[in-house]
């Protein structure tokens, strides 16, 4: 179990590549993770090749036998240094597994600038727009620079299929009871999609506005993306996300007539968190305001590809 965050060992992590479909009669080939739409399965990839380590490497984990015995002699300790010790390991955890994942999100970081990547880590609530924002973008873009996809969710290729059917090239990882994406993760999804040198990887990570914030996968940035549907206060309530991400964009305001969402107001508090925080107002829906996002993804990707 993840001490950060309470999640499941994120190590039982699947990672699907959708160009590696087998069509069938039943989704017998899949459980959960593994079944795309009906009538359709999908083979699940189980590499553990991490980007920047060669694949002859391997890891090895040794068992230590102890035999000596030892008397503690006095067994009354006292209730409260339990608690004490608990407590003191957790936090000992929580870092190691923090300073782990940051030193695989470096090498990531590192194999995708070696290659003028530009990678981008997308977080929201669920249901905020994530991947009808990036079906959008793929197909507004066209041929402007190569775009792949790797795809976060705890079950299902749902969204995969409809990164898959704009003709992008996409990989999945469900990650189970897993709330968040992490750096190994991430890792094991890019030796997966290959992507090609001077491109743009977008990570759709798993709906969440707590953990994902915490957990860097090596990106050159991230983007939150708030629905206009979700509360003006967001950013005050969930403060550590807001100043993670160097971009917000407000999404769903085709629908600010139908509601009573103060847009200055979610700005103001955006702004109480994150002063250097970048602000677009956009509708995936609608188009309105996609130029703007259009714009700013195309200068990171150009300082990507000198």
């Amino acid at each position: 179990m993840c001490t950060t965050c309470g999640c499941s060992n994120t190590r039982s992590a699947a990672v699907t590549d959708l160009d590696e479909a087998v069509e069938a009669g039943t989704q017998s080939q899949g459980t959960t993770a593994g079944a795309g739409s009906a009538g359709t399965a999908y083979r699940r990839v189980s590499s553990n090749h991490l980007v920047g380590v060669s694949a002859h490497s391997h890891s090895h984990s040794h068992s230590h036998h102890d035999d000596h015995v030892h008397d503690h002699g006095d067994v009354h300790h006292h209730h409260e240094h339990h608690h004490e010790h608990e407590h003191s390991t957790s936090i000992n955890l929580e870092r190691d597994i923090l300073a782990k994942n940051q030193l695989l999100a470096e090498r990531n970081r590192g194999w995708l600038a070696g290659r003028s990547i530009l990678a981008l880590n997308l977080m929201s609530s669920p249901g905020a727009g994530k991947t009808t924002l990036l079906e959008r973008t793929i197909r507004d873009l066209g041929n402007a620079f190569p775009l792949t996809v790797i795809e976060g969710d705890q079950a299902t290729l749902n969204d995969a299929e409809r990164i898959r059917a704009t003709g992008a090239r996409v990989v999945q990882i469900n990650t189970g009871t897993g709330c968040h994406l992490d750096a190994e993760m991430a890792s094991r999804a890019l030796t997966q999609l290959d992507p090609p040198l001077h491109s743009v990887v977008m990570i759709e990570n798993v709906g969440n506005l707590v953990c994902p914030a915490l957990f860097d996968l090596g990106e050159a940035a991230k983007v939150l993306i708030l629905s206009v549907t979700e509360g003006e206060d967001k950013p005050i309530k969930y403060p550590h996300m807001f100043r993670a991400c160097s971009l917000l964009l407000l999404n769903k305001i085709d629908l600010l007539p139908h509601l009573r969402f103060d847009v200055e107001r979610c700005i103001e508090y955006a702004k109480r968190v994150n002063p250097q925080m970048n602000i677009l107002q956009v509708s995936a829906q609608s188009g309105e305001g996609m130029e703007a996002w259009y714009g700013w993804l195309r200068s990171r990707a150009a300082t990507a590809s000198p």
